[in-house]
């Protein structure tokens, strides 16, 4: 991505170390998806209640992003990213040496509220590192962590917890994320955002952030629709061996990471179309899925591009947020962080009403149907852009 050419080499290094604390913060949340029995088992409760791990999590973050960003807003970034990550490593060490439900549950509500500061002010720290031009491809470094997560580090995770037990899998998290925090103490400058773009809107416009927003939270629902209950899908409707999810979910994990860097470099050249084609894309899977998905080649195929779509979504509407901020891009950032979780929550809530009501093909369209008024939303926010100079006239 040429980062070493417009910047020094510390930055870089912190660049990639916020990207691995990404990494770390999403598999954090998400990996007891895959240790649901293992962690039921050994603390004597439901399965239900495991997953409301995951859900609480995403609630809290919900919750509390805007009110903590407020609260440190006058904190210098490098102590607070510091600290945020000392959190993270212990509180995800006091996961593993849980004994009981309600101390892995404190744990990780204390994880969850360093994660709604710690997605507010990454963006804004990362980018103030590097020349504006850059600034897409930063954001695809940044968010690579972040979206690999639950497509690589879940699976890895549900693996080792399966293996050596679930506390190896957050003991192995903790140990990432320390290394992550010994980087930035080493390398994260002592003024990160020195570049002025990365502390307020370049185009401060509040409709156009109000669309973007509602652009995320859609493209993630329709996304979560379907991811959420990918394992039903491939195999009542498609007809695919079980066997067969893992492999998927790592290609689909592969392929989104290539969309990240492509998302990255055409945000940087064109912000419209960075957003639009990825958001039609993920609506034509969909779509394609819900018509098509009794055959397993176009499931396959669908599932895989699911990723492309959203990898390349994930820097494009950060970058745009960068853009339209109305107000300070922390502020903005948080707002963005609440709409992605708004978003997963909205989309696994529907998915799931739809499988209980309509059937497991059905959860296609449902994301289709979401992933179009996400592509509605990008289009406006482009009609918009068009008009402005007009009114200026």
């Amino acid at each position: 991505m040429s980062l070493l050419s417009d910047f020094d080499r510390r930055s870089v290094a912190a660049l990639l170390a916020l990207a691995g604390a990404a990494f770390c913060y999403v598999t954090v949340e998400t990996v007891p998806i895959g240790l649901l029995s293992e962690i039921a088992d050994d603390l004597d409760v439901t399965p239900a209640q495991v997953g409301l791990l995951v859900t609480g999590y995403s609630v809290t973050v919900a919750v509390v992003t805007l009110p903590l960003v407020r609260l440190v807003a006058k904190v210098p970034r490098r102590p607070l990213l510091l600290g945020l990550m000392a959190v993270l490593v212990v509180a995800t060490v006091l996961s593993a040496a849980a004994n009981g439900y309600a101390t892995l549950l404190a744990a990780r509500v204390a994880t969850a509220l360093s994660q709604a500061v710690f997605w507010a002010v990454v963006a804004p720290v990362a980018a103030g590192m590097f020349p504006v031009r850059v600034r897409g491809r930063v954001m695809a470094v940044v968010f690579t962590g972040g979206s690999i997560g639950p497509m690589l580090g879940v699976p890895a995770g549900t693996w080792l917890g399966q293996q050596a037990g679930w506390q190896a899998a957050f003991l192995a998290l903790a140990a990432l994320g320390l290394l992550a925090f010994l980087t930035l103490a080493a390398a994260l400058p002592s003024r990160p955002t020195r570049n002025e773009h990365a502390g307020r809107g370049t185009a401060p416009d509040a409709r156009r952030y109000a669309l973007v927003l509602a652009t995320s939270a859609l493209a993630v629902g329709g996304f979560f629709t379907v991811f959420t209950y990918t394992a039903e899908y491939v195999t009542v409707v498609a007809g695919m061996s079980a066997a067969l999810l893992g492999p998927l979910l790592l290609a689909r994990g592969l392929v989104d990471f290539g969309g990240i860097a492509l998302g990255g470099m055409l945000t940087d050249r064109n912000q419209r179309l960075a957003v639009a084609l990825p958001a039609a894309l993920l609506v034509a899977t969909l779509a394609g899925m819900f018509a098509f998905g009794a055959d397993p080649w176009v499931t396959g195929a669908a599932v895989v591009a699911t990723g492309l779509a959203m990898g390349a979504l994930t820097p494009a509407l950060q970058n745009r947020v960068m853009e339209f901020a109305p107000g300070s891009t922390d502020t903005a950032s948080a707002g963005n962080s609440i709409a992605y979780n708004v978003g997963i929550a909205l989309g696994s809530s529907l998915g799931g009403l739809a499988l209980a009501n309509t059937g497991t093909r059905s959860i296609a369209l449902v994301g289709a149907v979401l992933a179009a008024a996400a592509l509605a939303a990008a289009f406006a926010t482009s009609a918009r852009e068009r008009e402005a100079p007009a009114a200026v006239r």
